[in-house]
């Protein structure tokens, strides 16, 4: 395979690491952020007289909390496979078919690592 210096100049490149790098640790933070949140509401209530709604309400929060962790999680994955591959100088190539990525992509999430089109699931 090509490097990706064959499609993608240094200072891009440079530029989408420190890019990448913001990204991980706001998405970390977000993270964080929410289960410090799930653990203030849970002490909240736990002396509080509870009616159904409540709860029904509570539940509701700490679910959409908990999907929105997760999705980060697994955003902060793709952040870090990122990097590695900026490390390993094949930053810009897909996983999958080892095919560019194009540029506007990378711009727009830079944390990509399919081209456009192809499944995250049959990359396994």
């Amino acid at each position: 395979m090509s490097t990706s210096a064959s499609h993608l100049d240094k200072a891009f490149i440079e530029a989408q690491r420190q890019r990448l790098l913001q990204l991980r640790a706001e998405l970390l933070g977000t993270t964080g952020a929410v289960e410090v949140e799930e653990t203030d509401l849970q002490n909240r209530f736990v002396d509080d007289a509870q009616e159904r709604e409540d709860d029904s309400q509570r539940l509701n929060i700490l679910e959409n909390d908990g999907a929105l962790a997760l999705r980060n999680m697994d955003r902060v994955r793709a952040v870090e496979r990122a990097l590695q591959k900026i490390d390993d100088g094949t930053y810009g190539f897909s996983d999958q078919s080892q095919k560019p990525i194009p540029r506007e992509r990378l711009e727009a999430v830079p944390e990509a690592v399919l081209a456009k089109g192809e499944d995250a699931d049959d990359a396994s």
